[in-house]
């Protein structure tokens, strides 16, 4: 028998916040009632941007119920750019935690926020995770999906997976390939690690180049899209990058510290630890 906390139960037997919001300036929808978890989360937002109202309407136990009662609590007052940073972690800690067997349950809910935001912001989710081979034909869950948590979560067990996104929870014949996945991640992580400790070498300007535009892409750019932001790197002069901030982090009054601890710190862990990265306005 799983142990629910009793803002579980609080949230599960007295939800918060269902139903439908009239005219709403967002919704998110993601799930699907053949998978067995669906959740339509509605906002509302004021003249300043700031979210005064959030109802949702879901199909799922109580864990999904208590998860979305939380988080419609939880956006209210904030900023869309502040919803943002909400993660799955963060609406199980604020329910007092979750069953491990029900983490997929918040996750869902900050898939749904994540679909909100942008269904606000008029862009297209981009979300590759969801694309690729199915592995697990019970639940509908793709191969870059399980390594996508399998990262976040850093997770080493296939009941670890299931745990957060339900692959591997039905017939069990994915097992395997459930287990090839995790072995992969991993395998690429240590990779990398030893390719970040290994004896510098002089690289060419060129080089340089590539490997900045790389990491950006692959390490950088994606987290600050997770935030409604972007960047673009300007030019690279010797150990000098400099890249100009775009959408939500132009006014983020952190930028400077993302500049550092996020693009400058990357890009020295994966290029070179002589880098210096300087913003500029373009």
């Amino acid at each position: 028998m799983w142990d629910y906390s009793e803002k579980v139960k609080d949230h599960f037997f007295h939800p918060r916040n269902v139903g439908d919001i009239e005219d709403p300036d967002a919704v998110g929808e993601v799930g699907s009632l053949a998978c067995g978890d669906a959740l339509k989360l509605m906002l509302k937002l004021d003249g300043s941007g700031r979210i005064t109202d959030a109802k949702f309407k879901t199909f799922g136990c109580g864990s999904a119920i208590a998860s979305a009662s939380a988080l419609t609590e939880m956006v209210k007052g904030k900023t869309l750019s502040e919803a943002a940073k909400i993660t799955d972690n963060d609406i199980a800690e604020y329910l007092d935690g979750l069953p491990e067997q029900k983490m997929h349950c918040s996750v869902m809910g900050r898939e749904a926020l994540e679909a909100a935001i942008a269904n606000y912001r008029g862009q297209k989710i981009e979300k590759p995770v969801d694309e690729g081979t199915i592995v697990c034909k019970c639940f509908g869950v793709t191969d870059n999906k399980i390594a996508h948590e399998v990262r976040e979560h850093k997770l080493t067990t296939i009941e670890q997976v299931t745990n957060f996104c339900k692959a591997g929870g039905g017939c069990r014949s994915c097992h395997p390939q459930i287990q090839a996945i995790i072995d992969e991640v991993w395998q690429k992580e240590k990779e990398k690690v030893m390719i970040a400790k290994s004896p510098a070498k002089r690289l060419t300007n060129i080089q340089k180049m590539k490997m900045v535009q790389e990491v950006i892409e692959r390490d950088i750019r994606p987290t600050l899209q997770a935030d409604g932001g972007d960047i673009e790197l300007i030019d690279i002069d010797g150990d000098r990058v400099t890249v100009s901030f775009r959408k939500s982090c132009v006014e983020c009054p952190s930028s400077k510290v993302t500049l550092k601890s996020t693009v400058e710190a990357k890009l020295r862990e994966f290029v070179t630890d002589s880098l210096i990265v300087e913003e500029v306005s373009s």
